[in-house]
C-alpha cells in the first residue's frame, strides 16, 4: 500500500490553496513527541488495537468453530450494531463475491450466505427473518459489553424466532462475541453453555473488526482470518517507525490534522475507486467520527474539536457529490483509494454502428476507465486548488484489506494524539443511550423528558 500526498500542498495545487510546504516539515519534527505519547499511552493499557496482529489462540478457536460447527448452517446471521457490524459488511463486501447472497452454492463455494442486522427497524428485522431457514441458520450476537441495547432486542426477537420453529434445540444455533467475564451475553452463555468467543477487553468496538468481533464471521464465509492478520502486521510494521515520512498512519493523520487546525478543511472525505470498498468507506465514517469528535480534549478543558468523514464512491459520485468538492467551500480534503489491479476486467467492445463521439471508447476497458476517471477527478480537483491524496492497493485480498484497516485505525490513534483528545471513549454516545434506557424504563435510569417538544410544529 502506498500514500500519495503532493497534492495536500499548496505548490503541486494552484499556489493559493493547501498547505505550505515549510508545514511538512514542522509535523516531522513535531511527531517526535506525537510517537512518544502513544508509547506512553500504549504501555498504560490503552491502543489495545496495537495487539490484534498477533492472536495464535483466539485465530485457533474461531478455525476450529468455523471448520466444525459452522459447517453445519448455510445462512450466518449477524446480530450486532456500530463497531460489531460496519467492519464484517466492509469484509464481506471488499473479499467475497458481489451480491454474495444472491449466488448459489457452487457460486459461494459451498460456504453459507451472511445477513449482517445493524438497526432494529422492524421491516428490515421481519424481512431478514422471513428469508432464513431457522434450522439452517447460526446466529452470532455480537456486543462487548454484552446489553447493547439494540443488539439485545435483535436478540430476543431472534431467540423468540428459534424456539419457535426448533424448540429446546434452538440454542445450539447461537454463537455470541462479548466480553470475557461479564455482561449479559457471558452470563447467558455460562449458564446455558453457548459458545462464545472473547472481545479483548482493551479493544473498543469501533476497533475490534480484527478481532472476533469480525474475523469469527469472516472466517464462517471463507475469508483467510491468517492473511487478514497478515496484512494489518505490515502496517503495525510501518508504525513502529520514529520518521514520519516513513510513518505513512501517522503522517495521514497529521497532514489531516494540520489542514483541519490550520486551513479550515474540516471535511474528510474517503473515496474509494471500486464498488467494493462502498462499505469500507462507511466503516472509516464511524471510526473517525466517533474517535475524534470531542467536546473535551484531554485536560479537560472544553474544545469541541472533531473533522467530519463523508464516504463518497468514484465514479458514482463524480456525478453527485464531486461538484460540491470541486466548486464549493475549501473546506474538504479527498482521500482516493485507488486499485492498481482488478481480478478481472470487461473490454469495452466496438461496434459499426457506433456513433463518432463515442469512437473513444472501444479498445480499453472498464477498469482502464475507472482508472482513468479517478486520475481525472484528483488532477481536476488539484487544478481547483482542491486537497487531495490518494491511498493505492495493489490489489483488494485479504493482506490488502488488513493492512488498510489497521492502517485507518493507527491514523485514528495519532490523530487522537494531535488533536489532543481521547480516541477511545464515546460520551457523546453514551448520553444518548442514558436517555434511550430511561424512556424504556430500564432500572437506573430515571425518566427524562424525551420525544418531540410541543409547540414548534409544521404541518
Amino acid at each position: 500500500m502506498k500514500l500519495y500526498y503532493a497534492r495536500l500542498f499548496s505548490d503541486r495545487l494552484d499556489g493559493d490553496h493547501g498547505l505550505p510546504r515549510s508545514r511538512l516539515a514542522e509535523l516531522v519534527r513535531e511527531f517526535r513527541e506525537v510517537q512518544a505519547e502513544v508509547r506512553r499511552r500504549r504501555g498504560a493499557g490503552e491502543y489495545g488495537f496495537y495487539g490484534l496482529g498477533d492472536q495464535a489462540a483466539a485465530v485457533q478457536q474461531i478455525r476450529r468453530f468455523a471448520e466444525g460447527v459452522g459447517q453445519a448452517f448455510d445462512h450466518v446471521l449477524v446480530l450486532g450494531i456500530g463497531g460489531s457490524a460496519l467492519g464484517m459488511k466492509a469484509l464481506l463486501n471488499g473479499l467475497r463475491r458481489p451480491a454474495w447472497n444472491e449466488l448459489d452454492d457452487e457460486g459461494r463455494e459451498f460456504f453459507p450466505r451472511l445477513t449482517v442486522l445493524d438497526n432494529v427497524d422492524p421491516t428490515s428485522v421481519a424481512e431478514a427473518l422471513r428469508r432464513m431457514d431457522p434450522r439452517r441458520a447460526l446466529v452470532n450476537v455480537i456486543s462487548k459489553s454484552g446489553g447493547t441495547a439494540e443488539t439485545m432486542a435483535q436478540y430476543l426477537v431472534v431467540r423468540h424466532w428459534l424456539e419457535e420453529h426448533l424448540g429446546p434445540a434452538a440454542s445450539r444455533h447461537l454463537v455470541f462475541t462479548t466480553d470475557p467475564g461479564r455482561g449479559a451475553l457471558r452470563e447467558i452463555a455460562n449458564r446455558e453453555g453457548i459458545p462464545a468467543l472473547e472481545v479483548p477487553p482493551a479493544v473498543g468496538g469501533r476497533f475490534s473488526v480484527l478481532s472476533p468481533v469480525g474475523l469469527l464471521p469472516a472466517a464462517l464465509v471463507g475469508i483467510d482470518v491468517d492473511r487478514l492478520l497478515a496484512g494489518a502486521r505490515e502496517a503495525l510494521v510501518h508504525a513502529e517507525s520514529d520518521d514520519l515520512l516513513r510513518n505513512p498512519a501517522a503522517l495521514w493523520a497529521g497532514l489531516h490534522w494540520a489542514a483541519d487546525t490550520t486551513l479550515g478543511a474540516r471535511i474528510h472525505v474517503l473515496m474509494p475507486y471500486t464498488d467494493r470498498l462502498r462499505e469500507f468507506a462507511e466503516w472509516f465514517r464511524q471510526l473517525w467520527a466517533e474517535s475524534l469528535g470531542k467536546a473535551r480534549n484531554r485536560r479537560g478543558q472544553e474544545v469541541n474539536v472533531g473533522p467530519t468523514p463523508v464516504g463518497a464512491v468514484g465514479p458514482t459520485d463524480q456525478h453527485s457529490q464531486v461538484q460540491l468538492f470541486m466548486e464549493g467551500p475549501y473546506d474538504k480534503i479527498v482521500t482516493f483509494v485507488a486499485l492498481d489491479r482488478f481480478p478481472e476486467d470487461v473490454p469495452i467492445p466496438a461496434r459499426e454502428d457506433l456513433p463518432a463521439d463515442l469512437a473513444y471508447l472501444p479498445g480499453h476497458t472498464l477498469g482502464g476507465l475507472l482508472r482513468s476517471e479517478y486520475q481525472a477527478t484528483a488532477a481536476a480537483l488539484a487544478r481547483m486548488g482542491r486537497m487531495n491524496c490518494s491511498l493505492h492497493l495493489p490489489e483488494l485480498s485479504p493482506e490488502t484489506m488488513g493492512e488498510a484497516i489497521m492502517f485507518f485505525q493507527l491514523a485514528t490513534g495519532y490523530a487522537g494524539v494531535w488533536y489532543g483528545v481521547d480516541p477511545f471513549d464515546q460520551p457523546g454516545v453514551e448520553l444518548g443511550k442514558q436517555l434511550a434506557y430511561a424512556a424504556l424504563g430500564r432500572p437506573g435510569y430515571p425518566p427524562e423528558p424525551t420525544g418531540l417538544p410541543q409547540g414548534d410544529v409544521s404541518p
